[in-house]
């Protein structure tokens, strides 16, 4: 329940003069007047109604009261989070590798940020490929490119089937108008366009001007990857994984480079490349991957050199690169494929080369805290703030030596002898515990922060390119491919005194069907606009009736790509799976999922009323249907947004577009919804009145119980309705791409 506002005198006016006329008997008997027209009464009258005034002053609990119940209940204000960019490093002037540290200081103009790993940076290159599915060419040109290829290899054995592909590659610059990522799933048909033949990543590990080969030797190449932000759909949604674990590893990758030796069977030798350090979970999220290159670089990694180039491309040997001069600068070949074929890599949209991440914060120099007193719940207050969370080092300086304490979020586990303590990152403050729960520092012992880093805010959240700069580290430039994303302010008094009855009622834990949806709101930094839960349903199967399963819909709070139709990215998704997984039971099997859109088209026919002109009365009773049928508040039906599986009907829109003014009556109003199968639009059903009523058919469009609807087009006229989704005129079935497996060598 809600915290309740305590009514300390609910006595009015009224009450208050009637209880002080009774009074006069008691203490002036001569006094028998008592009309209103008696001075006397007009007397206890002004103080009858002085002293409601003071009462209702004294039943307002102010803000200070309301801040002291935060402090009671130990909620502290939510801090500022902290915006994240993949960064890539370019060197000049120098032949081999320049370090630049963990912790290294990068600025986009005045906003700094830090690096998460240490990079090598070198002077080196790549190009990422994929080979993806293309039809069997048909024109002679192609034809004798294929035919050439088929018979340089040996022709096809018995069993065997040409897989046509075409070389595709990874965007360089992925904020570029015609940047589109590459899908390396491996395609489970010929006909499949847009994936891959082989579901291996094919990155060419190209040299400079400045490079010496030889330096490579035992080097660490950091590549940074960006999956595609646009999310699958829900039956290709993992479960949340559990907090603090992930749902795979960079175990699960094989990371190969290419020689320049042939095995028995004639085919390319390949040679494990040992891997340092993952943080994209096998290439599932955005991060880097460190790979360890092998002893004399210049002899044990190379690239074949083909006695007929009609061979290259085919099998296993890397894609061919049309440029020869960026052929010619190709060192060796990376070839990075899933250990586990059923679980297919996706969509990348970048791939880069001496890459880290980047979080918008400051390395805090070490500082002295304060001396400890012995007593209960002893409160230090940091220097700099906000301070992010789990980057705080605190030292006591006990009778032993100087001794590591840990950050606990509450003392509920803690014994007298735990050396714990409680972080408010927002405050900048550290409580230590009561001697009780928790050690209490004792008299004298000095305290003192080692490290915490502090930072955060919408100021981080820079666009692409902005980071350039990188202090203390000469011969290097940096660049963000993409912008940064994740910044946000902190929370402010007003909102967090909004959040205490919640907080109070949930006690920060995920149970019920409102629980998970107010988690999935709050989540910092993630911009969700609307949460929905859908208990015991599970995605993949559809099975409404799933135990133990709770699936999370979420919206972002703007999508300038989709406004109609927002989804959310893979960055909130997992920021909200991340919030929940540590907030829900450990019984829960708990997914977190982008909306699933079914499209319509509607037509309204409508007369305008004398006076009103067409063309405004068009454009909103257009912009009321959108807004009506919109998924985010404050819009829809009753400004949540258009509730999850609720059915379209056409009496429904016809009454909110009534509400225009200038229409005077609706002609027709016509739904269609899109047909995935047939590839066209199919006008809804009219459905029968079943209440004996001689009312005609009404038009609806049924929703699922995980479905909204998206407005895929509208056509408002004068006079009779259009046909729905006519304007959007036939589909055009997509390009089928020129297939060239392999290059046509000059004569």
């Amino acid at each position: 329940m809600p915290l309740p506002t305590p009514i300390l005198d609910d006595r009015s006016y009224q009450q208050l003069r009637d209880e002080l006329i009774r009074r006069i008997p008691v203490y002036a008997p001569e006094w028998t007047d008592h009309n209103a027209s008696d001075p006397g009464i007009t007397l206890i009258e002004l103080f009858a109604f002085l002293g409601e005034n003071l009462l209702y002053r004294f039943n307002q609990i102010p803000e200070a009261t309301k801040l002291a119940f935060l402090k009671y209940l130990q909620i502290p204000l939510r801090p500022a989070t902290a915006a994240r960019a993949m960064v890539t490093i370019k060197t000049s002037g120098t032949s081999s590798s320049v370090l630049v540290p963990i912790a290294t200081e990068m600025r986009a103009g005045s906003v700094p940020f830090e690096s998460l790993t240490e990079v090598s940076a070198w002077p080196l290159e790549i190009t990422a490929m994929g080979k993806i599915v293309a039809a069997k060419p048909t024109s002679p040109d192609s034809l004798e490119f294929t035919e050439a290829a088929i018979a340089a290899r040996g022709g096809l054995k018995a069993k065997e089937q040409a897989a046509y592909y075409t070389n595709a590659t990874v965007p360089g610059d992925p904020t570029a108008a015609t940047a589109a990522p590459v899908d390396f799933s491996v395609a489970s048909t010929s006909v499949d366009y847009s994936k891959s033949v082989d579901g291996a990543i094919w990155i060419a590990v190209r040299k400079t001007k400045d490079t010496d080969i030889g330096a490579l030797d035992k080097g660490l190449l950091s590549l940074g990857f960006v999956p595609d932000p646009v999310v699958p759909t829900i039956e290709e949604i993992d479960a949340c994984p559990g907090a603090g674990r992930s749902s795979s590893s960079g175990s699960e990758m094989i990371w190969q480079a290419s020689t320049s030796t042939l095995e028995a069977n004639g085919l390319p030798a390949y040679t494990s490349i040992t891997v340092e350090r993952d943080t994209t979970r096998g290439l599932e999220t955005q991060g880097t991957v460190q790979l360890r290159l092998p002893d004399n670089v210049e002899t044990a990694l190379g690239v074949v050199a083909l006695s007929d180039v009609d061979r290259g491309g085919t099998d296993t040997f890397p894609p061919q690169i049309e440029d020869d001069d960026v052929a010619k600068s190709v060192i060796f070949w990376l070839r990075a494929t899933r250990r586990d074929p059923s679980r297919p890599l996706g969509k990348i949209l970048f791939i880069g080369i001496n890459a880290t991440e980047v979080v918008q914060m400051i390395t805090a120099p070490p500082e002295f805290v304060g001396t400890g007193t012995a007593g209960a719940s002893q409160v230090y207050k940091l220097v700099h703030t906000p301070v992010i969370n789990g980057t705080t080092s605190i030292q006591v300086e006990e009778p032993q030596g100087w001794t590591d304490w840990q950050a606990v979020d509450g003392f509920e586990e803690s014994t007298e002898d735990s050396r714990h303590y409680v972080l408010d990152p927002e405050a900048g403050t550290i409580t230590f515990g009561n001697g009780v729960r928790g050690r209490a520092p004792q008299i004298g012992e000095r305290i003192r922060a080692v490290e915490y880093r502090y930072g955060g805010g919408a100021d981080g959240n820079v666009g692409a390119k902005a980071i350039t700069k990188i202090v203390g580290v000469s011969s290097v430039a940096a660049s963000n491919p993409l912008p940064a994303v994740g910044g946000a302010p902190g929370e402010t008094v007003a909102e967090g005194l909004e959040r205490v009855p919640g907080e109070f009622r949930r006690h920060d834990r995920a149970v019920t069907q409102s629980d998970f949806e107010e988690l999935a709101l709050a989540t910092p930094g993630a911009g969700v606009g609307r949460a929905d839960c859908l208990p015991l349903f599970d995605p993949r199967t559809k099975n409404p009736d799933a135990a133990g399963v709770v699936s999370v819909v979420v919206w972002p709070r703007e999508d300038l790509a989709h406004p109609n139709a927002p989804v959310p990215d893979r960055a909130l998704l997992s920021q909200v799976c991340e919030c929940l997984d540590a907030r829900r039971l450990i019984t829960t099997e708990l997914y977190v999922i982008p909306p699933t859109y079914r499209r319509i088209a509607v037509a309204v026919g409508l007369q305008a009323k004398p006076g009103y002109g067409i063309e405004a009365v068009r454009r909103w009773a257009e912009l009321v249907v959108r807004q009506y049928l919109s998924p985010l508040p404050p819009y829809g039906p009753s400004g949540d947004g258009w509730p999850l599986g609720t059915d379209v009907y056409g009496p429904e829109l016809e009454a909110a577009v009534l509400q225009v003014e200038g229409v005077q009556f609706i002609e027709c109003l016509r739904l269609a919804v899109w047909d995935e199968t047939k590839k066209a639009w199919v006008e809804a059903m009219a459905e029968a009145t079943t209440d004996g009523s001689n009312c005609p058919p009404r038009e609806k469009i049924p929703m699922k119980a995980w479905e909204v609807p998206e407005v895929a087009e509208i056509t408002v006229v004068q006079g009779d309705a259009m046909t729905p989704g006519e304007a959007l005129g036939p589909v055009t079935p997509p390009l089928v791409p020129v297939p060239i497996p392999t290059i046509k060598s000059e004569c």
